[in-house]
């Protein structure tokens, strides 16, 4: 079987080293890939968002499957043109995407089917004065999103009024989102802990993988600046099983349906993004692919094959499947460039992957890398590795990833010493 992953970034290595593994003994293609998935499968060098060079790859080389990692490909329609091709894709309609694409359209979407979340308002570009009129009368805290695609970005939480007013003009007025920004949503700040609940799914049954809880911001104890993730670890506390039952009946269960009812059925990865309140839970996002860095500590403790999950969901067969979870923990660590999630520097050499290379239970996950001249792996993006460890408990995962860590060096390296702390609390409750 000849398999396309699309992608470029840590999710997607980690999905190609998942493939890898599986007992079909697939041959990988990665469309653009990185230094890490290099070692896995071919490389070819075509943009994720290039849809006519996408299918033309997948004539020439005769691909079997494709498995679309970032969201951006889905939200501007590539499943639908490899479908039109004829091509079995693990991902999304363009139309069913609109859950991540469209913060707008997802909370509609909500509201229409009864699914909870927090009260929001939606304004466009020109309505700047009845978004100001609207944040005026919530006051504060109070979350402001621009309502497209942001990288993760786009999500500002404001403690107070002037930094909401000041969150506000960045989205509709400094243009600093593009056109993510052309409509903005104004939502309720909800208390809780967050989750991110992942469900595998043909557009009618589904079948869920470890709950698995991000680390957004920047710096320790949850400071500093959103970023794309500087940390997940799996399985989150939080998600106890009462509470992933009624994730499944309120929020799984009515998307599927809603969707499928509206005439856009939803199959591939389904990321809820959730906030744990003294309500239960509501949800903070819906993404439209697995999370990122999250898919690296839910992958290596699925045991189930990879391709047969997936040919499951292109053959509409979810329901035959009884995904098999690792004993134990993943935890992972990113490491960063300097200045990131703001501008940061490129080229840095990277030391110390040679010594993880042949470890078993540590995975270095390529990011933002990229071979340098000398043929040497060098920095290229805000995140750059994604340091992955299991253990046979959350601690002893953490402790070994962070062991790991210590072996890894490029210029500026920054991360967060903090990943996994909320879990260890739970489990010592």
């Amino acid at each position: 079987m000849r398999i396309l992953v699309v992608g470029s970034g840590g999710r997607e290595h980690a999905l190609a080293w998942a493939l890898s593994r599986s007992a079909n003994r697939p041959e990988l293609f990665i469309a653009p890939g990185n230094p890490g998935t290099a070692t896995l499968g071919k490389n070819l060098s075509v943009s994720a968002t290039d849809l006519d060079g996408i299918r033309e790859v997948v004539r020439r080389e005769k691909i079997d499957l494709v498995v679309v990692g970032p969201e951006q490909p889905l939200v501007i329609g590539l499943a639908d043109a490899l479908r039109a091709d004829g091509c079995r894709v693990v991902g999304p309609s363009a139309a069913a995407a609109r859950l991540e694409g469209s913060k707008a359209f997802a909370k509609d979407f909500m509201q229409r089917h009864g699914i909870p979340s927090a009260s929001h308002r939606t304004f466009s570009r020109n309505e700047y004065d009845a978004a100001v009129a609207y944040l005026e009368e919530q006051g504060a805290p109070i979350v402001i999103k621009a309502s497209g695609l942001a990288a993760g970005k786009g999500a500002i939480v404001c403690e107070t009024y002037e930094e909401a007013r000041s969150a506000l003009d960045l989205v509709l007025r400094d243009d600093s989102f593009r056109e993510a920004g052309d409509h903005v949503v104004i939502e309720e700040f909800m208390r809780g802990e967050e989750v991110s609940i992942f469900a595998v799914t043909d557009g009618k049954d589904y079948v869920l993988l470890s709950p698995a809880q991000d680390h957004k911001r920047l710096g320790d104890g949850d400071t500093g600046p959103n970023t794309g993730g500087m940390g997940a670890y799996a399985p989150a506390p939080v998600a106890t099983e009462d509470l992933v039952d009624r994730v499944k009946r309120e929020i799984i269960e009515p998307t599927l349906e809603g969707m499928a009812a509206e005439g856009n059925p939803y199959s591939g990865f389904l990321y809820c993004g959730l906030m744990v309140t003294d309500d239960g839970p509501r949800v903070v996002e819906f993404n439209c692919r697995l999370g990122d860095p999250e898919a690296q500590v839910v992958l290596p403790l699925l045991e189930s094959d990879l391709v047969d999950v997936c040919e499951a969901v292109v053959k509409g067969r979810v329901r035959e499947l009884s995904p098999r979870i690792r004993e134990g923990a993943c935890a992972c660590v990113v490491l960063a460039s300097e200045g990131y999630p703001g501008a940061y520097r490129k080229g840095s050499v990277i030391s110390g992957l040679d010594v993880l290379a042949d470890r078993e239970d540590v995975f270095v996950f390529h990011a933002g890398t990229q071979f340098g001249s000398d043929n040497r792996i060098v920095t290229s993006g805000g995140r750059v590795l994604g340091v992955t460890a299991v253990g046979k408990d959350l601690r002893a995962a953490l402790a070994t990833a962070y062991g790991a860590v210590e072996t890894i060096h490029f210029d500026g390296m920054q991360y967060r010493r903090d990943i996994g702390q909320k879990g260890l609390a739970r489990l010592q409750l």
